[in-house]
């Protein structure tokens, strides 16, 4: 468990160890608003300019520095795609991105706000490490191995409240909370919590669910998948994120790539952006809730039977066990 409760509160001390850390943000402050005054000219706000933002990041760690830079996720890797891909991914330089409301956290957002594809775009480019976070003590596990290393990274900010205790982070390895032969739910970020509900509503219906955390996609865990893929488990890729490049494509592409076939279910947005509305509404509209997550896997490892769930209420302390 970390230390620290804040994204801030880690970032402020990781910096005033590390006289290398440049903290810098395209006008997006809302988790560093604090650290101006503290960090005095190691913090650098450029304005709505992701790609100046990104250029001037390269120029600092050509010079030794480590910059952690933020924006929202969308403009992120969308509007600055080309200079992460050139400025960073082919120089191999440390800048870590910090996306903010990525996936479904930008619940109120329309497509031009919605950044469902950046998993497919940062694992594209050849170098960058690729991380999502399953709530904010995960993130807060996360993080000091992230900005410790010297490769570029792209991190899924998420400051939701944990419902269960995550176990120590190791990068490319999955957190793997249960095991089980009939069905296996891989999943990353925010559904993370879905999952786990689902899950106990599996295991009422009868299944022997298995769920791993997904939280390292790029190094990602190719033994644990290929293992799941063995043991005959229905695996189910869960994600908000387009179904093309994120972890269903991943997976496809080790099972591919070791000449392997296995049971897949994908539950992600297939050539469609989500409409927009509260988190409560987008998840239960678009399919993402626990109870429509646990039909639709049960329907899928049970074809042609129509189940219907008892809603169950979560808690902070619900997973702790």
């Amino acid at each position: 468990m970390s230390i620290f409760n804040t994204y801030e509160e880690l970032l402020k001390e990781t910096a005033l160890n590390d006289e290398r850390i440049v903290v810098m943000t395209a006008e997006n402050r809302a988790l560093i608003r604090n650290l101006p005054p503290i960090l005095g000219n190691r913090f650098i706000d450029t304005g709505i300019t992701e790609q100046c933002m990104i250029g001037a990041a390269a120029g600092l760690a050509l010079r030794g520095r480590k910059p952690v830079v933020h924006a929202l996720a969308a403009f992120l890797t969308m509007r600055a795609f080309e200079f992460i891909r050139t400025d960073v991914g082919i120089s191999g330089l440390p800048i870590k991105l910090t996306s903010f409301v990525p996936g479904f956290l930008s619940d109120g957002n329309g497509p031009t706000h919605q950044a469902i594809e950046d998993i497919s775009l940062m694992r594209g480019i050849p170098g960058m490490q690729v991380y999502a976070p399953a709530d904010n003590e995960d993130m807060l596990l996360m993080l000091p191995e992230i900005w410790n290393n010297e490769s570029p990274a792209y991190v899924r900010a998420n400051t939701r409240t944990a419902v269960y205790k995550h176990a120590p982070f190791e990068p490319g390895k999955a957190e793997v909370i249960s095991q089980g032969k009939d069905v296996t739910i891989l999943v990353y970020g925010m559904l993370f919590e879905q999952a786990l509900t689902a899950k106990q509503l599996l295991e009422k219906a009868g299944l022997q669910v298995g769920l791993a955390n997904m939280r390292s996609l790029v190094p990602i865990d190719e033994a644990y998948i290929l293992e799941t893929a063995k043991s005959g488990s229905l695996m189910i890729t869960l994600e908000d994120h387009f179904l093309t490049g994120g972890l269903y494509s991943i997976v496809a592409e080790i099972l591919l790539k070791n000449q392997l076939t296995a049971r897949v279910f994908p539950l992600a947005l297939e050539n469609r952006w989500f409409k927009p509305g509260l988190l409560s509404e987008v998840l239960e509209y678009e399919g993402f809730t626990a109870n429509k997550i646990a039909e639709k896997i049960l329907a899928a490892y049970k074809p042609g039977e129509f189940n219907t769930f008892e809603k169950i209420t979560v808690t902070e302390n619900t997973f702790d066990e």
